[in-house]
């Protein structure tokens, strides 16, 4: 081999290894037996939800797995193998895949990669039945409501008391 491919090759490692350490979640599948179609369709839906999805030589992924100091991999990256990295929405991607799926069974997870650790399949599909950001958001907004409304439903009802009380 050319010492310039090989220099290439350091490159792309270093650059993959640069997007695990960065993301918050990576997802791998096989997405063999997939068409053109759904393919593109997958990668919209990732890409609409700042989910970048990229198909990586096996080589090269073991090396920046390694490089990033993550053991466990070696029989995630066989085969066909496609890599989706996102660095704010850890369930993003497992949940547009895990969904995605469904309806393509020849797409299949994997494993992956949560904040750093290595995460098996079992792992990825639990944290895609979580709900979103933006769905924890809520959630997190309505039990921070709650205290607030019942201090209001309690001056409410002592306002009222004293109304009575008065006439």
């Amino acid at each position: 081999m050319s010492q310039a491919i090989i220099e290439k090759k350091a490159l792309l490692v270093d650059e993959v290894t640069a997007k695990i350490n960065e993301a918050a979640s990576v997802v791998v599948v096989d997405y063999r037996g997939l068409t053109v179609e759904q393919a593109t369709n997958l990668r919209k839906q990732l890409r609409e939800n700042g989910v970048e999805m990229k198909v990586i030589k096996n080589s090269i992924l073991r090396r920046a797995a390694e490089k990033a100091g993550l053991e466990g991999l070696d029989e995630v990256f066989t085969g066909p193998t496609a890599v989706a990295f996102s660095n704010e929405d850890v369930v993003a991607p497992a949940k547009i895949i895990a969904d995605f799926a469904k309806e393509a069974e020849a797409l299949e997870i994997k494993g992956g990669i949560i904040e750093g650790n290595v995460a098996s399949i079992e792992e990825i599909t639990a944290i895609a039945k979580l709900p979103n950001r933006e769905g924890l958001l809520s959630m997190l907004l309505s039990v921070l409501q709650a205290p607030v409304r019942n201090v209001a439903y309690a001056i409410k009802a002592v306002a009222e008391s004293k109304e009575e009380e008065a006439a």
